[in-house]
């Protein structure tokens, strides 16, 4: 029997800036697992999903994509495995803020505006305001190396911390960059020869995971109203449109950790683009941080994608 074309359905979505593409139908049925192992079925089993759905010709390097889920956790209202360019993400508070939007223009979201969300890595909440805002109280975030000294091939040596965030980071705090838009070819270069400086120490996270995320701060500058700006390079290689939500989550864990953020305090971080995350941590029953990260999602696209047999790059293009 010939192959029959496969249909996707898919909401689009960008929060600040960076896209997110949600699969609602058309994916794998693995019946009731976790998030964890469904993210590890989607990769040995099923990765043309994700390079159907993110890479070109139907895609882009930016765009990050969720596959919506039935959580295994009869308390969740969805399961999430989110995935770009690479691979496959841990965590993304940019792409839970769209999920919440997504979820509530299909109709999904309880009367408070809730859900409860399954990720590969934890259980977090997503809440839509009256204006249209979503917070995400996202999973516990810690800082776990303090000013560590990194010689980065052609810049010389910077500072910066590491943290995770839901994703581990390297967040560069002592260099002599612009972090500016007209400034991102450089900005780029520079977080590519930080992450290789990072693999020629040997420095990881403290699980032992791979620092894939590089993120760059200095001040804002004037008019933008936030407390600093960054830039954030991610593990494909593309830059994040948003101020982008882990890594906003592993500052806050850095500036409680130096004494420099209170419970409840709000932290307003804006990304290379100039949209702004509003950020605050609590801590949670058994002491650990959690950070609540506030933005701004919109649906801008739905769709069926078409994957046709006949279609050589029906899979996306990978090179």
């Amino acid at each position: 029997m010939a192959p029959s074309l496969k249909r996707l359905r898919v909401i689009d979505s960008h929060t600040g800036g960076e896209p997110t593409r949600v699969v609602i139908e058309g994916g794998p049925d693995w019946g009731n697992v976790t998030m964890a192992e469904g993210r590890a079925l989607l990769q040995s089993e099923d990765d043309w999903l994700r390079t159907a759905v993110v890479l070109e010709p139907r895609g882009s390097d930016a765009v990050v994509g969720a596959l919506l889920c039935q959580s295994s956790d009869p308390a969740c209202d969805a399961g999430v495995i989110y995935f770009n360019n690479k691979g496959y993400i841990n965590m993304c508070v940019h792409g839970t803020i769209g999920l919440a939007v997504t979820l509530a223009w299909l109709g999904r979201l309880d009367d408070r505006g809730e859900a409860r969300i399954e990720t590969p890595v934890g259980v977090v909440t997503a809440t839509r305001h009256d204006d249209g805002r979503v917070t995400v109280a996202n999973v516990p975030s810690y800082r776990s190396l303090k000013d560590l000294r990194l010689e980065v091939p052609g810049y010389g040596e910077v500072g910066a911390d590491v943290a995770w965030g839901g994703n581990w980071f390297l967040l560069v705090h002592d260099h002599d960059l612009e972090v500016r838009f007209d400034n991102i070819p450089e900005l780029t270069a520079f977080a590519l020869a930080a992450r290789q400086a990072l693999e020629r120490d040997g420095i990881r996270g403290s699980d032992g995971l791979e620092i894939d995320h590089i993120e760059i701060f200095a001040d804002a500058p004037p008019g933008l109203e936030a407390d600093s700006q960054n830039f954030v390079l991610c593990p494909g290689g593309a830059y994040d449109r948003s101020p982008c939500g882990t890594g906003t989550s592993a500052k806050l864990a850095c500036l409680h950790a130096a004494g420099k953020l209170k419970e409840g305090e709000v932290w307003r971080q804006a990304g290379i683009v100039g949209s702004v995350f509003e950020g605050s941590v609590a801590l949670d029953e058994e002491g650990r941080l959690i950070p609540s990260i506030t933005g701004s999602a919109y649906v801008n696209g739905e769709s069926t994608l078409i994957l046709d047999p006949a279609d050589p790059f029906r899979h996306g293009i990978a090179l």
